[in-house]
Protein backbone atom coordinates (compact mmCIF):
# COMPACT_ATOMS: atom_id res chain seq x y z
CA UNK A 1 0.00 0.00 0.00
CA UNK A 2 2.93 2.35 0.54
CA UNK A 3 4.29 1.86 -3.01
CA UNK A 4 1.27 3.49 -4.71
CA UNK A 5 1.46 6.38 -2.25
CA UNK A 6 5.18 6.96 -2.98
CA UNK A 7 4.53 6.83 -6.71
CA UNK A 8 1.65 9.32 -6.38
CA UNK A 9 3.88 11.66 -4.37
CA UNK A 10 6.48 11.68 -7.17
CA UNK A 11 4.00 12.77 -9.86
CA UNK A 12 4.06 16.52 -9.02
CA UNK A 13 7.88 16.46 -9.13
CA UNK A 14 7.77 14.66 -12.48
CA UNK A 15 5.26 17.15 -13.90
CA UNK A 16 7.33 20.10 -12.63
CA UNK A 17 10.48 18.58 -14.16
CA UNK A 18 8.78 18.07 -17.52
CA UNK A 19 7.41 21.63 -17.47
CA UNK A 20 10.88 23.01 -16.71
CA UNK A 21 12.44 20.94 -19.51
CA UNK A 22 9.76 22.16 -21.93
CA UNK A 23 10.37 25.78 -20.95
CA UNK A 24 14.12 25.38 -21.38
CA UNK A 25 13.72 23.72 -24.77
CA UNK A 26 11.29 26.34 -26.01
CA UNK A 27 13.82 28.98 -25.00
CA UNK A 28 16.35 27.40 -27.35
CA UNK A 29 14.21 28.16 -30.41
CA UNK A 30 13.79 31.88 -30.66
CA UNK A 31 13.28 34.58 -33.21
CA UNK A 32 16.08 37.06 -33.89
CA UNK A 33 15.74 40.04 -31.50
CA UNK A 34 14.11 42.40 -34.06
CA UNK A 35 11.37 39.83 -34.78
CA UNK A 36 10.43 39.03 -31.19
CA UNK A 37 7.11 40.08 -29.74
CA UNK A 38 3.45 39.14 -29.59
CA UNK A 39 1.62 39.02 -32.91
CA UNK A 40 -1.70 37.64 -34.14
CA UNK A 41 -1.29 34.35 -35.99
CA UNK A 42 -2.89 35.69 -39.20
CA UNK A 43 -1.80 34.61 -42.64
CA UNK A 44 -2.13 37.27 -45.35
CA UNK A 45 -4.89 35.14 -46.88
CA UNK A 46 -6.84 35.25 -43.60
CA UNK A 47 -6.14 38.98 -43.19
CA UNK A 48 -7.43 39.73 -46.70
CA UNK A 49 -10.64 37.79 -46.04
CA UNK A 50 -11.60 39.97 -43.07
CA UNK A 51 -11.09 43.38 -41.59
CA UNK A 52 -8.07 43.30 -39.32
CA UNK A 53 -6.85 46.89 -39.61
CA UNK A 54 -4.52 47.69 -36.71
CA UNK A 55 -3.73 44.05 -35.91
CA UNK A 56 -0.07 43.39 -35.00
CA UNK A 57 1.39 40.79 -37.38
CA UNK A 58 4.63 39.04 -38.27
CA UNK A 59 4.63 37.93 -41.92
CA UNK A 60 7.29 36.74 -44.28
CA UNK A 61 7.90 35.26 -47.65
CA UNK A 62 9.70 35.82 -50.92
CA UNK A 63 10.03 39.15 -52.68
CA UNK A 64 7.95 39.56 -55.83
CA UNK A 65 8.53 43.27 -56.38
CA UNK A 66 10.11 46.26 -54.62
CA UNK A 67 8.74 49.75 -55.28
CA UNK A 68 10.88 52.62 -53.90
CA UNK A 69 8.72 55.75 -53.58
CA UNK A 70 9.57 59.32 -52.57
CA UNK A 71 9.40 58.72 -48.82
CA UNK A 72 9.01 54.96 -48.40
CA UNK A 73 9.56 51.58 -50.03
CA UNK A 74 6.78 49.06 -50.60
CA UNK A 75 7.39 45.34 -51.02
CA UNK A 76 4.98 42.97 -52.74
CA UNK A 77 5.51 39.55 -51.18
CA UNK A 78 4.51 35.94 -51.78
CA UNK A 79 3.79 34.76 -48.26
CA UNK A 80 4.90 31.51 -46.72
CA UNK A 81 4.62 30.08 -43.22
CA UNK A 82 7.39 31.03 -40.84
CA UNK A 83 9.66 28.46 -39.23
CA UNK A 84 10.34 28.52 -35.46
CA UNK A 85 12.98 31.25 -36.00
CA UNK A 86 10.63 33.51 -37.96
CA UNK A 87 12.23 32.72 -41.32
CA UNK A 88 10.01 31.88 -44.32
CA UNK A 89 9.78 28.12 -44.58
CA UNK A 90 11.13 26.24 -47.58
CA UNK A 91 8.99 23.23 -46.74
CA UNK A 92 5.94 24.28 -48.72
CA UNK A 93 5.18 24.58 -52.40
CA UNK A 94 2.08 26.75 -52.05
CA UNK A 95 1.51 30.14 -50.55
CA UNK A 96 -0.43 31.74 -47.73
CA UNK A 97 -1.37 34.51 -50.13
CA UNK A 98 0.28 37.76 -51.06
CA UNK A 99 0.76 40.88 -49.02
CA UNK A 100 2.29 44.31 -49.29
CA UNK A 101 4.61 45.77 -46.65
CA UNK A 102 5.71 49.42 -46.65
CA UNK A 103 8.34 51.16 -44.54
CA UNK A 104 9.75 54.67 -44.57
CA UNK A 105 13.10 55.08 -46.28
CA UNK A 106 14.89 53.60 -49.27
CA UNK A 107 15.43 49.87 -49.62
CA UNK A 108 17.49 49.00 -52.67
CA UNK A 109 15.71 46.68 -55.13
CA UNK A 110 19.11 45.23 -56.07
CA UNK A 111 19.56 44.00 -52.48
CA UNK A 112 15.90 43.05 -51.95
CA UNK A 113 15.85 41.18 -55.26
CA UNK A 114 13.13 38.81 -56.42
CA UNK A 115 12.98 35.55 -54.43
CA UNK A 116 14.92 36.92 -51.42
CA UNK A 117 13.41 35.94 -48.07
CA UNK A 118 12.18 38.76 -45.85
CA UNK A 119 10.21 38.83 -42.60
CA UNK A 120 8.26 41.91 -41.50
CA UNK A 121 6.69 42.94 -38.23
CA UNK A 122 4.15 45.72 -37.96
CA UNK A 123 0.44 46.43 -38.12
CA UNK A 124 -2.11 45.94 -40.84
CA UNK A 125 -2.67 49.48 -42.12
CA UNK A 126 -5.29 48.71 -44.74
CA UNK A 127 -5.80 46.85 -47.98
CA UNK A 128 -4.80 47.33 -51.62
CA UNK A 129 -6.90 46.08 -54.51
CA UNK A 130 -4.76 44.97 -57.42
CA UNK A 131 -4.92 42.72 -60.45
CA UNK A 132 -2.86 39.62 -61.00
CA UNK A 133 -3.41 38.82 -64.64
CA UNK A 134 -7.17 39.11 -65.04
CA UNK A 135 -7.85 38.29 -61.39
CA UNK A 136 -8.83 40.97 -58.85
CA UNK A 137 -6.80 40.46 -55.69
CA UNK A 138 -7.00 42.09 -52.25
CA UNK A 139 -3.64 42.52 -50.53
CA UNK A 140 -3.32 43.34 -46.84
CA UNK A 141 -0.90 46.29 -46.49
CA UNK A 142 1.42 46.15 -43.49
CA UNK A 143 2.97 49.30 -42.08
CA UNK A 144 6.29 47.65 -41.24
CA UNK A 145 8.25 48.43 -38.11
CA UNK A 146 10.93 45.84 -38.94
CA UNK A 147 12.19 44.70 -42.34
CA UNK A 148 14.39 41.63 -41.77
CA UNK A 149 16.32 40.41 -44.82
CA UNK A 150 17.52 36.86 -44.33
CA UNK A 151 20.93 35.75 -45.61
CA UNK A 152 20.76 33.73 -48.78
CA UNK A 153 20.60 30.02 -48.11
CA UNK A 154 23.61 27.93 -49.01
CA UNK A 155 23.31 24.60 -50.75
CA UNK A 156 24.85 22.70 -47.83
CA UNK A 157 22.14 20.05 -48.05
CA UNK A 158 22.94 19.09 -51.63
CA UNK A 159 23.74 15.40 -51.91
CA UNK A 160 26.71 14.66 -54.13
CA UNK A 161 26.70 11.17 -55.57
CA UNK A 162 30.10 9.54 -55.93
CA UNK A 163 30.28 6.43 -58.08
CA UNK A 164 31.09 3.18 -56.31
CA UNK A 165 34.88 2.97 -55.97
CA UNK A 166 35.03 -0.67 -57.08
CA UNK A 167 33.91 -2.21 -60.36
CA UNK A 168 30.51 -3.86 -60.06
CA UNK A 169 31.86 -7.29 -61.06
CA UNK A 170 33.60 -7.49 -57.67
CA UNK A 171 30.16 -7.57 -56.04
CA UNK A 172 28.01 -9.60 -58.44
CA UNK A 173 25.27 -10.31 -55.88
CA UNK A 174 25.50 -7.10 -53.87
CA UNK A 175 27.42 -6.18 -50.76
CA UNK A 176 25.44 -8.47 -48.48
CA UNK A 177 26.81 -11.63 -50.13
Amino acid sequence: MTAPLKQHARQPALIAGLALAGALLSGCVTHPAPLQGEYLPLSPQQAAAGTHTGAPVRCGGRVIEVDPQADRTCFTMLSSQLDPYGRPSQAQDGSDGRFMACRGGFYDPAVFAAEREVTFTGRIAGYEDTRIGEYNYRLPRIEAEVVYLWPERSDTHTIIHHPHPHPSFWYPRGWWW
